[in-house]
């Protein structure tokens, strides 16, 4: 194992996880406003809803999928699936939901890039962070094809050592594990340890903010302009009512002394 894998697969991954962590709470802590993903649907809705669906459920499933592949034990899924059937199984649901992900995706750069309205409220961070997706979810579909050259599983095993070695703490383990792996799987994985890199800089720290205290929001009345209500409201109880205005009587003039005229 040469000092260029270890430092790349065995020690980068814990710098890459030290600025997610730090950077993260860095930008929540400083700049609360900027915690969004800042959609840009009312300015184009046309495409746009059909477009996230498809990037959002496959790249759920897809990081999913990753998370239980590479994190569980070989001798744990040993029980109920061999290492060939399991790599079968990633290269058919991996590939289904990363086509999705990957026609969503180039739907939302391409209305990015091309809508002047989108583009102009758009930062360069936004026009980056899709791209360096683009780039990961193409390498993902590429070590798929890669994958049928040898379907024993057995460098689906590796890539999972790496992973268990990476979070039990192992850093030398982890990088004896993807030494011997091809180029494709590295670079696959090299990008995506990137993406905790970035995650703090960019609009991906919308991922972490889920909305959970909707559960336990009242529940708010929304009605169209102009719809009357389908129940008329209940009248008012009067309980003040203003007294009768009297008429103005003129008060009588007290007698006065009369004036003598002058003679």
């Amino acid at each position: 194992m040469s000092n260029f894998n270890f430092l790349l697969f065995g020690v980068y991954p814990y710098i890459a996880l030290a600025i997610c962590l730090i950077g993260s709470w860095a930008r929540f802590d400083l700049s609360q406003y900027s915690w969004k993903a800042g959609s840009s649907q009312m300015l184009q809705p046309r495409g746009m809803r059909l477009a996230s669906n498809l990037f959002h459920i496959g790249i759920i499933f897809v990081l999913c999928g990753h998370f239980v592949g590479l994190l569980m034990p070989e001798a744990l899924y040993h029980h109920f699936i061999s290492s060939a059937d399991k790599q079968l199984l990633a290269m058919v649901s991996g590939g289904f939901f990363g086509i999705l992900c990957l026609i969503g995706l180039v739907m939302l750069l391409h209305r990015r890039l091309t809508d002047a309205r989108v583009r102009a409220s758009s930062s360069r961070s936004d026009v980056m962070i899709l791209l360096v997706l683009l780039a990961q979810l193409v390498l993902g579909l590429l070590t798929i094809v890669a994958s049928t050259g040898h379907m024993d599983g057995a460098v689906m095993v590796l890539l999972g050592n790496w992973a268990q070695g990476v979070v039990t703490l192992q850093p030398v383990a982890a990088a004896e594990a993807i030494a011997s792996v091809s180029l494709i799987y590295k670079l696959h994985v090299f990008l995506g340890v990137t993406l905790f890199v970035l995650f703090p800089f960019t609009r991906l720290v919308h991922i972490v903010s889920a909305p959970v205290w909707y559960l336990g929001r009242r529940y708010q009345i929304v009605r169209q302009k102009g719809v009357k209500p389908a129940v008329p409201r209940p009248q008012r109880p009067r309980t003040y009512e203003a007294p009768a205005r009297e008429t103005a009587v003129p008060t009588a003039v007290p007698a006065t002394a009369k004036s003598k005229a002058p003679v």
